[in-house]
């Protein structure tokens, strides 16, 4: 599953983790799912690209980034990811040990850790329905899916972001996803 969407596991672990060891160590699962949105969000933004590649979908807590939400929740499992993250204990998740540090994320680069900050700086003081909140309000893309699901589409992201070409840079998306989805069934 993570293979065929070009999905970036090891960076999407040391993301969570980046924000878990800003919280002191630990976060709540439902600031994180947003946060972690909103870090996609932001590097599309920015640079017309997600940062580590997920799926996304409307739930009623707002958009989250549906792989990184199931490897939260323990239904997938990762070797990148357990190396930076701990198994999630009720409404927290947490660094996979104490030698993990900011300085140890060497998947984060510059424009990774440029994103994370202007987040962290804006958002580290809103508590979980604050953020929930934010992003119901702040990304047209979510729409209430009353207790399902339901995909959003990065071409729609792009669209709520202004970007003239959300097709065409939706459809680099999907050439990144074909090209990983063949080299990870080499």
């Amino acid at each position: 599953m993570i293979g065929e969407w070009g999905y970036n596991a090891r960076k999407a672990a040391q993301v969570t983790a980046y924000f878990a060891l800003r919280s002191g160590g630990k976060v709540n699962v439902l600031w994180l799912s947003k946060i972690l949105y909103l870090t996609e969000r932001e590097f599309m933004s920015r640079y017309d690209d997600p940062m580590f590649y997920d799926r996304f979908v409307s739930m009623d807590h707002g958009p989250v980034p549906s792989i990184t939400l199931n490897l939260i929740n323990g239904l997938i499992e990762n070797e990148d990811w357990g190396q930076f993250v701990s198994p999630r204990t009720a409404n927290e998740i947490g660094i996979a040990n104490n030698d993990i540090t900011l300085d140890s994320l060497d998947e984060l680069s510059r424009a990774d850790l440029g994103v994370l900050e202007f987040l962290w700086d804006m958002f580290s003081e809103f508590d979980k329905y604050q953020l929930r909140d934010y992003t119901h309000e702040h990304c047209p893309e979510w729409e209430n899916p009353h207790g399902s699901s339901k995909p959003i589409s990065h071409e729609l992201v792009f669209k709520f972001l202004d970007k003239k070409n959300s097709e065409e840079l939706s459809d680099d998306i999907d050439k990144h996803r074909r090209r990983a989805n063949a080299l990870a069934n080499m």
